[in-house]
């Protein structure tokens, strides 16, 4: 390089930034109009500029100054370079990235006229064919695109030889996409004409082609989720009234010569909001509809006000807090259905979050009374079966011609059990029911919300959505079998990060990158002392692992899983064949790590046991044994998965296999034999007492029976480590109570099983042989597993009896209450005040243990555990006045009273605030989300004001009557958002009383 062409370097990085932030729009604006554009709309001055002053004097100078900008950018690298385009191209990025980083603004002007100077073939090959782009896109963003990726190909293909160009230019394209995407799009603002003039010109390209129809298939990434679901029921055959969509941008001409609203065809409004309606927020009510539209002027006007409702401050806040998709409004105009009885459902119930009971609200005339929390609807609930359900045929993806017979009717021979009496008919909510988990198992299982309207005649669907609040479901079904029963509080400390973590490997293995976003640490939790496995997570994780959308049905209900796509199956071969690897090597990774950690290890274990060492030693040994059960816990997994894949690939069946080697079977068998030998020294066995002492005490009678029972103890000291439930170590192994074992060898004794069919198993074949092989490593595993799990049980039984010989604890038992991070904290001594909470902590977390053992735990579970659950014991004072209400979002609060009869920004509400409402509606999102908890006059469990308290995990009460006049500022009230129950405290305290008025 010359020095000539080092100096043009530094003028290219230098100038081209410096002049592509120079406001020369700016100036020449505000010298002829005195207006500043950084002011209007986004800040993007050339748009400002472009749409404002467009056709005049200042308009094209504006235009031409950017222009010029390009031109010289490109000109100036082309006389440092005149042989080497590339840098023509790098002067355009120095030029886009000063534009962009000083003064805000695209560059696409400066691009424009630029890459014209550069290349002026490859420029019209691009207007000409880009042109196009609009009409096949239909939409701004994705034609801006299409143009940048069309200006790539086109120079790759007209220089194939110049890597340096193409590179350049893709430089280019990328940079530009990624500041489309960062900066906000002017014609997207209904401010000032922008939004209307814009659309206008866009719409040339679109034509009548724009007009969607729920009749298409939709994609909810450009017309938001509601219409997109909306269209989907359509196809399927559920009853949903006809409509017309406009993506975000359009303009509503296509659609205003479409329709022809009047007083007797009224049309109604409705927001589509990208990201509205999905898994991850719901947005109930942040956005506007708009009923009985009777003319096309009002129209037109609603279309506006509803897309002027996705900038609304408290919509904006809401999408913030929920990290909702930024994604602008769509506009859903539907023919309004004139119903007589209206309402909500909920697919399940939002406050039992268990059980077959469908929630169903409603009131005579339409929906928006009873969703605007203004009203107090009659609630019903009614209980929907699986038997209920058989009538609905088998579900596949619906085609055209299939759509229309779905069969979401109920069938006239059922008639479902129901609660709640009022004016609607009985028949119509129970078919409402129907409908609404007819949905539910439509969507995979989800429950929904559902939106309907019954006109006389016909029951319509309005919306579904999913309801966010009711996830994750929670699944017993799997759990059940991996850690059965109920477990103690240091078992789950233990076992959950365990087996999440490992599972979360496994997962990563096959996924890869595609596992970003996954938290496997959420894959199980405890509900009333069982536990359970994350449903909805583990679905998502399945999809992504390319098995079908049934899967979460699979996971909740047993359903069958269908073909996995032949695509998702591919996409995963990479990190199936990474996961195969893993299976091929696995006994050999076994053999390698049982050398040397887990033999030397145990041993060690084995000659120094815990009994003696000190609290600190013993935690040390415990880390020990931790780090030793998470590489265990990955063959525990591993080895039962490599068979079971095995055996499913080579079609092996299981009465071939001999699974003889785990060590429950090995210890059966060997207490067998020792029955066996036990028998023949018991001539009189006949006349013994069929009790363990008993046969024990007899066969000590004898040197012969004496070797009988040290063959016995033999036997305790070889599986002692076994116990009823093996991945429970708060359940004594029968080393420490050989009492379950003693009364099994009795049980042998006097009633001998039959000959085990396994010891006349032998593998035939090689197949046969390469799953036997996977078998035998399983139970060796477990048998490890099992030593770790009870070498961990024992050293905490050690430190247990230390801690109650100090008086810590009292009782055998005990420590199994506290969790691990807390016995950590004890025995270093790191939280002084814990020592102090101990026996509550136990008393309290043992009634628990014994509440819940008491009540068989559901097979589902649906959304978190309820807020401020640790309160749930409090004693309610015999002299406290009760208010009774609906309990609206669950969970308990206790706090001071702050009364608001109208909508007001509140400095002082706080997480000790009770808010005190004579309604709620959307705009109370705000106040929701600082206070406590809430107590409405009037609205249910459907209402939004109920929902935005769910979603924001505060407790509310809905319907007590004159609320806002019987509760007074200051008044200490404990809310019950489960029950529905408040309770009054204390007398409002005068020095805190404010007059609302003052507020």
């Amino acid at each position: 390089m010359t020095l000539t062409q080092v100096l043009g370097v530094l003028l290219i990085f230098i100038l081209c930034p410096l002049l592509g932030g120079l406001p020369l729009i700016q100036w020449i604006t505000y010298g002829f109009t005195r207006q500043r554009l950084s002011k209007v709309g986004t800040g993007n001055v050339s748009v400002s500029a472009a749409f404002y002053h467009g056709g005049t004097i200042v308009g094209v100078l504006a235009v031409l100054s950017e222009a010029v900008k390009g031109i010289a950018a490109v000109l100036l690298a082309r006389y440092f370079f005149p042989f080497d385009p590339t840098w023509e191209v790098v002067a355009l990025i120095a030029l886009v990235l000063g534009r962009y980083w000083i003064g805000r603004g695209a560059g696409t002007t400066n691009v424009v006229w630029g890459y014209m100077v550069h290349d002026w073939i490859t420029s019209g090959l691009v207007l000409l064919i880009g042109g196009v782009s609009f009409t096949l896109f239909r939409e701004r963003r994705s034609g801006k695109l299409a143009v940048l990726i069309l200006l790539v190909l086109l120079t790759a293909l007209r220089h194939p030889q110049n890597g340096a160009l193409i590179g350049a230019t893709a430089l280019l394209s990328l940079i530009m996409g990624w500041i489309y995407h960062n900066i906000p799009d002017d014609l997207e603002l209904p401010e000032a004409g922008v939004q209307r003039d814009s659309r206008k010109v866009f719409q040339f390209f679109k034509g009548d082609q724009s007009l969607l129809t729920l009749e298409q298939a939709l994609d909810a990434n450009k017309v938001g989720q509601k219409a997109a679901t909306l269209s989907q029921l359509k196809r399927w055959g559920y009853p949903v009234p006809m409509g017309w969509v406009l993506p975000p941008g359009d303009a509503p001409a296509s659609l205003l010569n479409k329709v022809q609203p009047s007083p007797e065809t009224p049309f109604v409004v409705r927001s589509s909001a990208v990201g509205e309606d999905s898994e991850h927020a719901s947005a109930a009510g942040q956005y506007e509809s708009i009923l009985n539209v009777t003319s096309l002027a009002a129209l037109e006007q609603s279309i506006a006000y509803c897309q002027t409702s996705y900038n609304l401050p408290a919509a904006m806040q809401y999408r913030q807090d929920q990290n909702a998709t930024q994604g602008g409004m769509a506009v859903l105009v539907q023919k309004q259905v004139q119903g007589i009885y209206s309402g909500v459902a909920f697919s399940r119930d939002p406050i039992a979050r268990q059980g077959d009971a469908v929630i169903v609200e409603g009131l005579p005339g339409m929906t928006n009374q009873v969703v605007s929390g203004r009203f107090t609807p009659e609630q019903y609930r009614v209980w929907v079966r699986e038997e209920d359900l058989a009538a609905i045929a088998e579900r596949s993806e619906p085609t055209p011609t299939a759509s229309r017979s779905v069969q979401w009717q109920l069938p006239p021979e059922i008639r479902l059990k129901m609660e709640g009496k009022g004016k609607l008919p009985a028949l119509l909510v129970q078919q409402v029911a129907y409908l609404a988990r007819h949905l539910e198992i439509q969507y995979h299982g989800i429950p929904q919300d559902v939106e309907w309207t019954y006109d006389g005649q016909q029951l319509w669907v309005l919306q579904t959505r999913p309801i966010t609040t009711l996830l994750p479901i929670w699944t017993r079904k799997i759990a059940a079998e991996v850690i059965p029963g109920f477990i103690h509080p240091l078992t789950w400390s233990i076992n959950r990060p365990l087996t999440c973590g490992v599972w979360g490997n496994i997962f990563t293995i096959v996924l890869g990158r595609r596992s970003t976003g996954l938290n496997f640490n959420e894959t199980a939790t405890l509900h009333h002392s069982a536990a359970y496995f994350n449903a909805s997570l583990l679905g998502q994780i399945f999809r992504r692992m390319g098995l079908p959308p049934e899967s979460l049905e699979f996971l909740t209900r047993g359903a069958k899983f269908s073909k996995p796509p032949i695509l998702s199956t591919l996409r995963n071969v990479p990190g199936l064949l990474k996961l195969a690897q893993r299976e091929w090597k696995l006994e050999k990774d076994f053999n390698q790590m049982s050398h040397d950690l887990f033999e030397p290890g145990l041993s060690e274990f084995t000659h120094q046991p815990p009994t003696h060492l000190p609290p600190q030693m013993l935690l040390t040994r415990i880390y020990r044994i931790l780090r030793m059960l998470k590489h265990a816990t990955y063959f525990s997994i591993m080895a039962p998965l490599s068979a079971a894949m095995r055996q499913s690939l080579f079609k092996v069946k299981s009465s071939d296999l001999d699974n003889s080697q785990t060590p429950e079977v090995t210890s059966m068998r060997a207490l067998q034999n020792l029955a066996a030998n036990a028998r023949q020294l018991l001539p009189n066995l006949n006349e013994l007492s069929p009790q363990s002492e008993v046969v024990l005490a007899e066969l000590s009678e004898s040197s012969d029976g004496e070797g009988i029972l040290r063959q016995f103890e033999q036997f305790l000291q070889k599986y002692g480590y076994l116990s009823e439930v093996g991945t429970d170590i708060a359940v004594p192994t029968w080393k420490e109570n050989p009492q379950p074992v003693q009364e099994l060898f009795t049980q042998f004794l006097f009633h001998p099983p039959p000959p085990s069919r396994t010891e006349s198993v032998k593998p035939h074949n090689w197949k046969i042989r390469q799953v036997q092989q996977r078998l035998h490593l399983k139970g060796r595993v477990t048998a490890l597993y099992s030593r770790l799990l009870a070498e961990l049980r024992w050293s905490f039984v050690a430190l247990e009896e230390q801690w109650r010989s100090n008086g810590l604890l009292q009782q055998p038992g005990d420590l199994f209450f506290l969790t691990f991070d807390e016995i950590e904290q004890l025995t270093t001594d790191a939280n002084p005040e814990l020592r102090e909470k101990v026996p509550k902590l136990i008393a309290q977390r043992r009634s628990n243990l014994e509440q819940d053992s008491q009540h068989a735990p559901p097979s589902l579970v649906y959304g978190n555990p309820p807020p401020f659950s640790e309160q749930r014991d409090f004693v309610m004072s015999s002299s406290a006045q009760i208010l009774q209400g609906i309990g609206a979002s669950p969970g308990y609060a206790e706090g001071s009273v702050k009364v608001l009869r109208t909508l007001k920004q509140v400095s002082e509400i706080g997480r000790k605030t009770i808010l005190v409402v004579p309604y709620t509606d959307s705009g109370w999102a705000p106040l929701l989300a600082q206070a406590g908890g809430l107590v409405a006059e009037v609205g249910g469990q459907l209402s939004h004001g109920a929902i935005v308290a769910r979603e924001y995990g505060i407790p509310a009460v809905m319907n007590i009557h004159q609320a806002t006049q019987r509760l007074k500022d200051g008044q200490q009230v404990r809310i019950d958002g489960e029950t529905g129950v408040v309770e009054i405290l204390s007398p409002p305290s005068e020095s805190v009383q404010v007059d609302d008025q003052s507020v």
